[in-house]
């Protein structure tokens, strides 16, 4: 089973929209093996996002993602990585599939209601960036 890492973002928190997300990822064969309802300080989501910090959006970025609480999710299933981007859709929800989660909930660009790894490499860095070892639950069947 391959793990991989989502955040639902402030704006999909905020819109009561954590339920229906969930539903969806476990609907799809994803099953939560950690999660934590936080507010990232300013520090965290920095460093999270540091690839971007000299990208023109950085510092927006950083205010929405301090701007409310977020969930952060480790998701496993078979393919987590490539099935998260599925059913996440485009960056852009104008450009998302319909039914995917960013085409349902997102906002703009910059709210687009949740985050996913892009590869392996980036899930395992993200999940040990947001949990310790022993918060992530491994299958039990």
């Amino acid at each position: 089973m391959e793990k991989t890492f989502s955040i639902i973002k402030p704006n999909s928190v905020l819109d009561n929209n954590m339920g229906n997300i969930i539903a969806r990822f476990e609907k799809e064969g994803l099953r939560i093996a950690a999660a934590k309802l936080t507010t990232l300080s300013k520090e965290k989501a920095e460093g999270f996002y540091i690839e971007h910090k000299e990208r023109p959006f950085f510092g927006e970025l950083v205010s929405f993602m301090t701007s409310a609480p977020v969930l952060l999710l480790c998701l496993e299933g078979e393919n987590a990585v490539d099935k998260n981007r599925e059913i996440m859709g485009a960056t852009n929800p104008a450009d998302a599939a319909e039914g995917t989660i960013r085409k349902l909930y997102a906002k703009s660009v910059g709210e687009n209601s949740v985050h996913g790894s892009d590869s392996q490499a980036a899930a395992e860095r993200e999940i040990n960036y947001f949990f310790e070892a022993s918060e992530v639950m491994e299958r039990w069947n």
